[in-house]
């Protein structure tokens, strides 16, 4: 039987935070257990270069992205895990592939629009082009599927558009990639709005936090009194105790909501003792990180033999399309 391919990849500048861990990662890693799937996971060096960013901090970034990986759980010996600028081929192809696209598909493209409003003095070429090296990520792979988020659906459309025209155009047989959605928990931001997010200061809460650091960014979530008619849907309190039920138990979320509408709720010990809940959790990934920080050639060895399992994919990707393209 031919394994599905799933592919996904995380900038140099991102770090996993507690919303990447339980809402998509921890599904993904799944997968690698799952004998149906055969998983690559990158680090997208390339992506994260199109904004501002430290080139003298770079390397120790990208190492970070792997370190986080390998703690969170990603198995070497069960997925590919590479560095996207270590496979050059992935450059190439998006080259290739820009020819059948137009600039102005890129321009209409909401993420872009969203980029220049929050960026108008770094448009660059990179930014433009982002949807269609995310492409060549993909299909370089020909991954059938790929876990992102509702706000990624206009990047993948433009990979389904890109293995459409090639297909057409020049007899390929790329998979049109589908969004693959992780089972896993919704987990609310600290700031009382939406969901953790890396792009919104304060939301989230990162897999290398500390006890201390924990309890800092929950004391300044949120809160009202403590008491009312009615249990809180939205806002600070509700994200709290939505935190409560992911990390001590629908019981202990029972036992606010009890107190929420009788005695009150002493936020203070609430945030106190889900700090607690929280590092229980990462404790354990924190730990593993610590041993894998210290054996840096097991890292090395990871990175270089991931990148020959890519390579030699992307080698031969790259022949059929330069082939059907004439270019060889």
């Amino acid at each position: 039987m031919v394994k599905k391919r799933v592919l996904s990849g995380i900038r140099a500048n991102d770090r996993l935070h507690l919303g990447n861990y339980l809402g998509a990662i921890q599904g993904m890693f799944a997968l690698q257990e799952d004998s149906d799937y055969e998983t690559f996971y990158f680090v997208a060096d390339l992506h994260s270069i199109n904004v501002n960013y430290d080139p003298k901090k770079f390397q120790e970034n990208v190492r970070h992205v792997v370190l986080d990986y390998l703690a969170a759980g990603l198995d070497p010996e069960k997925s590919t895990l590479f560095i996207q600028s270590h496979i050059p081929e992935h450059v190439e192809l998006a080259y290739l592939f820009s020819s059948v696209m137009t600039v102005a598909r890129m321009q209409h493209l909401p993420t872009y629009k969203e980029k220049v409003k929050n960026n108008p003095k770094n448009v660059n070429m990179a930014l433009l082009y982002y949807p269609v090296l995310m492409a060549a990520d993909i299909l370089t792979y020909k991954a059938n599927a790929v876990p992102v988020g509702d706000d990624q659906l206009p990047h993948l459309e433009v990979a389904r558009e890109v293995a459409r025209k090639m297909n057409e155009k020049y007899g390929t047989d790329f998979p049109e990639p589908e969004q693959f959605k992780t089972e896993g928990h919704y987990v609310p931001s600290l700031t009382g709005e939406g969901k953790m997010s890396k792009s919104v200061p304060g939301s989230f809460i990162n897999l290398t936090d500390d006890l201390s650091i924990i309890k800092k960014k929950l004391a300044s979530s949120p809160t009202d009194s403590g008491k009312g008619d009615k249990v809180p849907e939205k806002g600070g309190v509700a994200n709290l105790l939505m935190l409560v039920e992911i990390f001590q138990g629908k019981d202990k979320r029972g036992e606010y909501e009890k107190q929420y509408t009788s005695t009150g709720i002493q936020y203070g010990q609430l945030k106190e003792d889900l700090a607690k809940a929280i590092y229980a959790e990462l404790k354990p990934i924190q730990e593993k990180r610590k041993k894998l920080e210290k054996d840096t050639e097991y890292i090395d060895k990871v990175i270089e033999e991931g990148g020959k399992k890519a390579k030699k994919i992307a080698k031969k990707t790259l022949k059929e399309v330069k082939i059907k393209m004439g270019l060889v």
